[in-house]
């Protein structure tokens, strides 16, 4: 998406904790304190207004970051996300159609079950992820596999990837007490797949948000940036210009 959008826009991309290159705290990974950190970061690099894009976990602490740090923020762009108290589902559906979306939430706050199972597996994992959730074969190639699978295979990654899922209920206990005082001021774009975990992102958004606005992008599952990058620019554009 970077170079897409470059053109017009001075474009940051950050790791969060735990992703990426980022360090890997041993705690600390509900969205309301990962969001301090998007913040200090933007302070620290002097950012004086912006917009905020955000994908699944991504989008877990856009949301919160929006509740919390409104200030700077212009609008937020919100990618197709259960996101923790908000649009999570409480339950995890057991409709073979639909379990497969969601069955890892469970399986990931299972204390060291996952560790177990998972180490040494990690490109096996990551690259079932990457596959299952797309609708476009051949969004992601072998290169790809490889980097993601590499950043959770690192000294750290697979705790911390999994930590995000063991502290969403913290993350939701937060958003739910941070909404009983004020809804979203900024305005807010909910972006969905034609095939992807949230049918209408704007809709589930809409009663938390004073201004929502919505896409959905045919043709994409869950990684819709990586299966459709000009039409979510586009939209990220239209968005950005427009509030």
């Amino acid at each position: 998406m970077l170079p897409r959008l470059a053109g017009r826009f001075h474009v940051l991309a950050i790791d969060l904790p735990g992703q990426g290159h980022s360090e890997r705290p041993e705690r600390g990974y509900d969205t309301h304190t990962v969001a301090a950190h998007v913040q200090a970061a933007v302070e620290a690099l002097d950012v004086p207004n912006y917009w905020l894009v955000a994908h699944d976990i991504g989008a877990w602490v856009a949301f919160s970051l929006a509740l919390g740090f409104p200030s700077r923020l212009r609008g937020v762009a919100l990618l197709d996300a259960g996101i923790p108290g908000i649009t999570l589902p409480e339950t995890v559906p057991t409709d073979p159609d639909r379990a497969w979306k969601t069955w890892h939430f469970a399986f990931h706050v299972v204390p060291g079950l996952p560790e177990t199972l998972l180490a040494g597996r990690e490109r096996e994992y990551v690259d079932w992820f990457l596959n299952a959730k797309t609708l476009s074969p051949g969004s992601f190639d072998e290169a790809d596999i490889d980097h993601y699978a590499a950043a959770l295979a690192a000294d750290g990654g697979l705790r911390a990837a999994l930590a995000y899922y063991r502290d969403a209920a913290e993350s939701a206990r937060k958003n739910r007490a941070a909404l009983e005082r004020q809804h979203l001021t900024v305005p807010v774009l909910g972006i969905s797949g034609s095939h992807g975990s949230i049918p209408d992102m704007a809709a589930a958004l809409s009663p938390w948000a004073e201004h929502t606005t919505g896409v959905v992008v045919s043709g994409a599952g869950h990684f819709i940036p990586d299966e459709q990058p000009e039409a979510v620019a586009a939209a990220i554009a239209d968005f950005a210009e427009g509030a």
